[in-house]
């Protein structure tokens, strides 16, 4: 199956439904980081590229490379369960005393004062290391259990980075480390005009934080479609695949934008902090196998 722009203009809502029951088993790989290493000419560290705002969220500080007050959360991990031996785990550790993360507005807050890592393919010059338009992108991931965390495999568009009154986000998947057989999925096109939402809930059978499972999305055109396990998500009224239209997919094509993909370990500030706080759960883990996009 080819993505191209042309193939998506003459490809009917029912049609795409229909090609969606598996789309990575009939493409081919065009990228692949089976995290055998930290690569930095692919990935950049620490908060989401921008130029909006600090790039922070949630209760944790990203790391750059190297990491952040005396704790680095990037490492190549060997995991007997990875498709290649090893896995990248991103970790989040409670400090608890006054930080000096640069531009991080938790630092004096002891409920904030995490440490936690982000990666991704650009960096908040604007430079995009790997950026794609059109194509079915995958990340295999393994959640951690936790009061906490917030997980996510999400994209942006790159001229969000230097451009930033409007901006495209598609969120793959965020968790909530509590919920274990949850989790959501949303398409958010920012700024006006024509600021718009979609978003699902999707409810999964195995337990996201006791098995790793394969997270997707298909971007064809002005179409966009998520996956779980290698299966479309299911609009809950019609139980068909859940197809949603980017709106501002002629633009992107104007422009010759492109879709960067950021990998997080979060933590929400909007739920309850733990009191007490147990010293099992001052540390997190999320880990990855893989980052493919096929085409």
């Amino acid at each position: 199956m080819a993505f191209s722009a042309e193939t998506a203009s003459r490809t009917s809502c029912a049609r795409l439904r229909s090609a969606t029951s598996a789309a990575s088993e009939v493409a081919t790989t065009i990228f692949e980081d089976p995290f055998l290493t930290l690569d930095r000419e692919t990935w950049a560290a620490g908060p989401k590229a921008g130029t909006a705002d600090p790039g922070f969220y949630g209760r944790a500080a990203f790391a750059r490379w190297g990491g952040e007050e005396g704790f680095d959360p990037y490492a190549i991990v060997s995991d007997a369960d990875a498709s290649h031996g090893t896995a990248l785990q991103i970790s989040a550790k409670y400090i608890g005393e006054r930080m000096n993360v640069p531009h991080y507005y938790g630092n004096e807050e002891p409920e904030f004062q995490w440490i936690s890592g982000n990666i991704q393919s650009a960096r908040s010059d604007g430079t995009i290391m790997r950026g794609w338009r059109h194509g079915y992108f995958e990340a295999r991931m393994l959640f951690p259990e936790h009061p906490l965390p917030w997980p996510a495999f999400w994209f942006l568009n790159a001229h969000s980075i230097l451009a930033p009154a409007t901006s495209i986000e598609i969120d793959v998947v965020e968790h909530k480390g509590f919920e274990p057989h949850v989790y959501g999925a949303y398409l958010h096109e920012w700024g006006e005009p024509g600021e718009r939402h979609d978003s699902s809930g999707v409810t999964t059978e195995p337990d996201m934080t006791e098995s790793y499972n394969r997270y997707g999305v298909l971007l064809i055109g002005h179409h966009c479609v998520i996956y779980f396990n290698r299966r479309p998500i299911r609009d809950p009224a019609t139980g068909e695949a859940l197809v949603w239209t980017l709106s501002r997919s002629a633009e992107m094509a104007a422009t010759d934008d492109v879709f960067w993909p950021l990998i997080t370990l979060a933590l929400r500030s909007d739920y309850a902090f733990p009191d007490p706080l147990l010293d099992t759960d001052k540390l997190t883990r999320l880990r990855t196998d893989y980052f493919r996009v096929y085409s």
